[in-house]
């Protein structure tokens, strides 16, 4: 059969693929690694009970050198990560643009591992720092492994990777005292970003709450460069990719990101592990911004530069498939930490452009992954290992996994039958897009690339009056951290390049003169999609896994309780009692009550709600616990829903809302900026759920008048 002929098989399972080598205990004695079982592995062989440990203690010597090489080279960039296995399917067939296997067929599932990042810190490091995440997708195709390597910001923060070094040095702490871990707010990012202008759109989104997530399952994603689509005739379309979450796309508060750092440093990693453990598996929807090739110029800005988006009023984003995340990885090691990504790793059908920054990730990325992963055999761990059939003469290496039998091992061979034989490029064979590409060799990039400022006023024009206010007070935090005041000086004046009252208002938090001279033109556009406050582009309509804490107490109205469990348990959401104690209350009634946890082992900041049950007792006792008071002060602080029932409302009272109005004597139900209050007798009817359950979906209600809030 030729080349031609040969059909491609449906590959395994990605999971049938794994179940091989994973490796369970149950029922199993200790060995070796070589397999001779160990009677014991507490103590060492020596010469008598006091004696020297011997040199023929092979246990031990293999035990300790095992352990003492436990350890590969962190990623430079992204090193603390999540993953998860899940499925692709399209939509549609895509053949109109791409003749990629896995965009064809709506009725086929292609497997997936995803991982999600930070980027700037150590493994150590915690995950709600402000910071650009990853979001790398690993598609195991019929035809071979598809990685979408992409980050949570749609641009980035130079144009040619020539500056990457650069730009990773600047970031990272500074050499002197390795301080700080994963933080941006210091002299060397701060001199980096004012010298660089190119950065200043991408610094904009990492000001932005966007760069506070609240969980990796709230969470956009881009492809940030623009890459090509080949169809089956060769013809070509710019492409530029974005993953869109279900539940909405969500983020922090700068004050509760560090309170969450301190109380749970794991805090989005438990996010999704605990949700894909639930069965509340992450979903999210992948879209395309699709441009003809013969549309390459018709923009006011190039393709090509990866610190650009196209605007999605200008090319709207086009609904294309889901991906849903349902299964935790075995492994952190094995599968999360060693798993792969590199942009060149593509499918027929998905093709580059010249954009320098990507041409520059596709050697880098093969590059690390080499030395961190031990040489160029890597591929072959499980996790990396394509579902399609792999079969070239590229043998031996460190960690070669496989045996190859036979004499032959380059191409072309007769002796070994042709084998392994080139493919027809009508047969699936990967053939790169034609493009005439001419130009003197010469260090200059085009003019094309040379707004630095458009983009970043775009961004800064498109935000909510609550979101400038977060991006001032970022940028305040930031450079108020700077000791060098030219750096501080430079950089207000590259903002006043972007919008004058921009610059101002943070020159005024950080002490230095606002720009003088005529302020920037500021051009006006808007873009509705880079708004986290546009509810018509970034949905908000469910309370499903999202936390609430129920505050009691001994003497708490059971029925409260209870009815509130049962509504937001049908909602999605997932409800904890928090008590003065762990164990059981009592309840108004004389029943008892467990308690899900203790108050002190918690905290407001790892909830999305608040509500405190009537029962006058109980409402006493935590008036007059402060920590039970800061639980609900900070989550108003914070924007969060507040609720309570008949006394519960006193708790409320008691912390002081400012400008909040609540339940009085005659009202059923009173919503009023995401604090919920009314009678006992309404959540009972279901007329106090439905405002709780669009208070804690809303996510957050900024328009209220917190800043003299205690908390």
């Amino acid at each position: 059969m030729s080349a031609h002929e040969a059909p491609v098989p449906d590959p395994p399972d990605k999971q049938e693929q794994l179940d091989p080598v994973r490796d369970h205990a149950e029922g199993t004695h200790l060995t070796t690694n070589t397999g001779t079982r160990i009677d014991d592995t507490d103590n060492s062989l020596r010469a008598g009970e006091r004696g020297p440990t011997l040199m023929e203690d092979f246990h031990f010597r293999e035990k300790i050198t095992h352990f003492d090489h436990e350890r590969i080279p962190e990623r430079v960039v992204h090193a603390r990560g999540a993953g998860a296995y899940g499925h692709f399917r399209p939509y549609a067939s895509l053949a109109e643009f791409t003749k990629a296997d896995f965009l064809q067929d709506p009725e086929r599932s292609t497997p997936v591992f995803v991982r999600f990042s930070t980027v700037a810190g150590s493994r150590g490091s915690a995950d709600t720092v402000r910071d650009v995440r990853g979001f790398a997708t690993k598609f195991y195709t019929r035809e071979g492994n598809y990685d979408l390597v992409g980050n949570n910001f749609p641009v980035f923060f130079v144009q040619d990777a020539i500056k990457f070094p650069d730009f990773v040095h600047a970031v990272k702490p500074e050499p002197p005292n390795e301080i700080p871990q994963a933080q941006s707010a210091h002299d060397t990012f701060w001199d980096f970003v004012s010298l660089q202008p190119e950065s200043l759109h991408t610094v904009m989104w990492l000001m932005s709450d966007r760069a506070l997530p609240r969980s990796y399952r709230m969470m956009q994603g881009f492809g940030v460069h623009t890459f090509r689509l080949v169809n089956e005739h060769g013809q070509g379309t710019f492409v530029k990719f974005h993953w869109k979450p279900l539940l909405g796309t969500h983020s922090l508060v700068w004050d509760e990101c560090q309170k969450v750092a301190g109380r749970d440093p794991d805090y989005n990693r438990r996010d999704l592990w605990d949700a894909i453990d639930q069965g509340d598996f992450p979903e999210y929807e992948l879209g395309v911004q699709l441009v003809p090739q013969e549309d390459e110029f018709r923009f006011d800005f190039d393709l090509l530069d990866a610190t650009k988006i196209i605007p999605e009023e200008i090319v709207p984003v086009r609904p294309v498939g889901r991906m849903v995340l349902d299964r935790n990885p075995d492994n952190y090691f094995a599968e999360t930490e060693q798993v792969a990504f590199h942009t060149a790793h593509v499918v027929p059908g998905i093709d580059f452009t010249n954009d320098p920054l990507l041409q520059g990730r596709n050697f880098s990325y093969l590059d690390t992954q080499l030395i961190r992963l031990g040489g160029p055999n890597f591929q072959q761990l499980p996790v990396n290992r394509p579902v399609a059939e792999t079969r070239n003469n590229q043998r031996d290496g460190y960690g070669q996994h496989r045996i190859h039998p036979g004499q032959s091992s380059y191409a072309p061979n007769s002796l070994g039958g042709g084998c392994p034989m080139l493919a027809d490029p009508d047969a699936g064979a990967y053939v790169h897009h034609q493009e005439r590409v001419d130009g003197a060799r010469i260090r200059r990039r085009s003019d094309s690339f040379a707004d630095h400022y458009g983009q970043a006023t775009l961004f800064w024009n498109s935000m909510s009056g609550w979101e400038r206010e977060h991006i001032v007070a970022a940028y305040r935090f930031e450079l108020g951290k700077v000791v060098d005041r030219t750096v501080r000086r430079r950089t207000v004046e590259q903002l006043g390049h972007i919008d004058i009252g921009l610059a101002a208002a943070v020159a005024e938090g950080i002490g230095v003169p606002a720009p003088e001279g005529p302020p920037a033109e500021n051009h006006g556009r808007r873009s509705a999609a880079l708004s986290l406050a546009n509810r018509a582009t970034n949905r908000a309509d469910s309370a499903a896994t999202r936390r609430v804490a129920v505050l009691a107490a001994d003497g708490v109205s059971g029925g409260h309780v209870t009815a509130l469990r049962r509504a937001l348990a049908e909602a999605g959401a997932i409800v904890e009692v928090l008590g003065p104690h762990d164990g059981e209350l009592g309840t108004a009634d004389g029943g008892r009550l467990g308690v899900d946890r203790a108050m002190n082992t918690m905290t407001s900041v790892l909830y999305d709600a608040v509500c405190v049950p009537g029962g006058a007792a109980s409402v006493a006792a935590l008036a007059g616990d402060g920590l039970a008071r800061h639980y609900v002060a900070e989550a108003f602080k914070h924007g969060k829903c507040v609720a309570a029932l008949d006394d519960g409302a006193d708790l409320l009272r008691r912390v002081g809302l400012p400008g909040v109005r609540l339940a009085g004597p005659g009202d059923e139900v009173v919503h009023d900026r995401g604090v919920v209050t009314g009678a006992g007798t309404a959540v009972a009817a279901g007329d106090f759920v439905t405002p709780l359950i669009e208070a804690i979906a809303a996510h957050r209600h900024f328009d209220r008048d917190a800043d003299q809030i205690a908390a």
